[in-house]
């Protein structure tokens, strides 16, 4: 078979038969239970004495986003409890205007992405202060256009 890879806009074609990693037996279910995976998402985070929960904390913004938006995706957005998380994202908004994974965190540029688009997401962008956003995101940009993640490795490049 003959399948095609697109990058960077060029075409490469790749010859030979697809590997299956996986078998997946007859009797397996073929529905998406999507029911089963809002139950999930609007649960994580309710035990928050949980060693996953705990451990997990590092990467919360993002987190959030990614249930946010696949909970949307399902229809399901308003089973999340906006109040909680738009005060949530409140409080890890730094002087600097930099925002944090989690409460007592160092702002990042990711995790200010992801803030941003949980409020654009919610509607609710009014929940920071916009302008301090903006002068952190300007605070990153180097001279050659690309952006440190923080102030504390600026030698890392994200873009």
């Amino acid at each position: 078979s003959l399948s095609l890879l697109f990058s960077t806009n060029k075409i490469f074609p790749i010859s030979g038969t697809p590997q299956k990693d996986v078998i997946i037996k007859s009797d397996a279910p073929d529905t998406l239970l999507l029911e089963k995976h809002a139950d999930y998402i609007a649960s994580y985070g309710s035990k928050k004495d949980d060693y996953e929960y705990c451990m997990s904390e590092y990467l919360r913004m993002s987190g959030i986003y990614w249930g946010l938006t696949v909970m949307d995706l399902m229809g399901q957005l308003d089973r999340m409890n906006r109040e909680e998380i738009l005060t949530f994202i409140k409080s890890c908004q730094h002087e600097c205007g930099g925002i944090s994974a989690s409460i007592g965190h160092d702002p990042h540029l990711l995790y200010t992405l992801s803030a941003v688009q949980i409020l654009t997401l919610y509607d609710s962008i009014n929940v920071i202060d916009v302008n301090k956003i903006v002068e952190y995101v300007q605070s990153l940009q180097k001279e050659d256009g690309s952006f440190a993640g923080d102030i504390w490795d600026p030698t890392k490049q994200l873009v």
